[in-house]
């Protein structure tokens, strides 16, 4: 096996690492890390939780003294300051690593390069790139929080061939099958927050849960737009025994409504505005938070106006080979849209599953 294979194997088995903590590290980055002496893995590892040691360190205290002069496969750049931990190239240097491959740099401007020139300066060969598309995507809300301090958005849809999210008399149970209705659910662990209108709450009175069974996993923050807060206090999301919910209003909202829910435990955020809730200020604001990423579930209308401003990162798409048909059927997606299709906004396709007889389709934007 020549060289570059090698490195290719060994990144791989850090990127399946990483992936290990998908929906846990917020706001920190995924990251798998593996140590290899004489063609041997002597130690592994990845960042588990936010506060707790990063993926080298958990690599290191496998390997022990096995770690002197051997090669570490890290899938981001190692941290170079002190944070919540101490920093892991300063760790890397110490255990006396002979070459470091980093699939990544780290855009945070605590990192930024330092760790990688640390590495450098005490004699360590360092790799830089190998895999990198691989890497960031498996970190993309972080890569936009990092750079941006804003949430990334993702918006998903599940629509038959013809593009309906339900009949023309608003049955909508179910479009897609079992299987892609579990994998949407997942995303909802995948993400900090989910975010829907109040139509849609007061439509289908949705839990906005992850309910998977036989995997660990969470309940993502639940977001309602509600610019009159007409929110009953007998939905689902306001049970916040399993998940916290914030409800996002405006100055037309009623007082009264805004101090029962309070009561009920959901936190209010009225926005200065008028008319509807301003998603710029909202996504500063849960940036402010440290949410790295937004699951828009919509309905259409919010998704229209997410669209609208240029506010989508990525789209989870669900196919279903089923035709609705019927001019007064919805689509996944109202708003202003554009008037001529030059002014469509593109997105590029990165994954493709199967899901019984349904489709899971992920775009990201160009």
């Amino acid at each position: 096996m020549q060289q570059n294979d090698r490195d290719i194997k060994y990144m791989q088995r850090a990127l399946e690492l990483a992936k290990e903590a998908e929906g846990w590290t917020s706001p920190n980055p995924l990251v798998g890390a593996v140590i290899v002496q004489d063609g041997k893995i002597v130690g592994e590892g990845y960042h588990q939780r936010a506060g707790t040691p990063h993926a080298e360190v958990h690599a290191l205290r496998q390997a022990g003294e096995k770690a002197r002069g051997a090669t570490v496969y890290v899938t981001l750049e190692p941290c170079s300051h002190y944070g919540r931990t101490p920093p892991c190239a300063k760790a890397l240097v110490e255990a006396g690593v002979r070459r470091v491959v980093v699939a990544m740099e780290d855009p945070n401007p605590l990192v930024a390069g330092r760790g990688i020139e640390l590495l450098r300066e005490a004699g360590i060969e360092v790799t830089v790139g190998l895999m990198e598309e691989e890497a960031k995507a498996l970190n993309r809300p972080f890569l936009k929080y990092i750079t941006t301090k804003k949430p990334l958005v993702a918006a998903k849809m599940a629509v038959s061939l013809d593009g309906k999210i339900a009949t023309k008399s608003g049955s909508s149970r179910w479009i897609t099958g079992e299987q892609a209705r579990l994998a949407g659910r997942y995303l909802r662990h995948k993400y900090d927050a989910i975010l829907v209108g109040i139509g849609t709450v007061l439509a289908d009175n949705p839990r906005l849960t992850t309910r998977l069974e036989g995997i660990k996993t969470k309940n993502p923050l639940r977001i309602i737009l509600d610019s009159r807060l007409r929110l009953p206090l007998d939905s689902h999301v306001c049970d916040t025994s399993q998940a916290d919910t914030w409800v996002v209003t405006t100055e037309d909202c009623n007082r009264d409504k805004k101090a029962r829910l309070e009561a009920a435990g959901i936190r209010v955020i009225v926005q200065q505005t008028r008319g509807k809730v301003d998603l710029e200020q909202l996504l500063a604001e849960l940036g402010k938070q440290e949410i790295t990423g937004v699951l828009v579930e919509g309905g259409a209308g919010v998704h229209g106006s997410f669209f609208d401003k240029d506010l989508v990162d990525v789209v989870h798409l669900y196919l279903a080979p089923k035709v609705i048909g019927g001019d007064q059927a919805p689509g996944p997606v109202a708003g202003v849209g554009v008037e001529q299709v030059a002014q469509a906004r593109r997105f590029k396709m990165v994954d493709v599953r199967r899901y019984g007889e349904d489709l899971g389709i992920t775009y990201v934007k160009q």
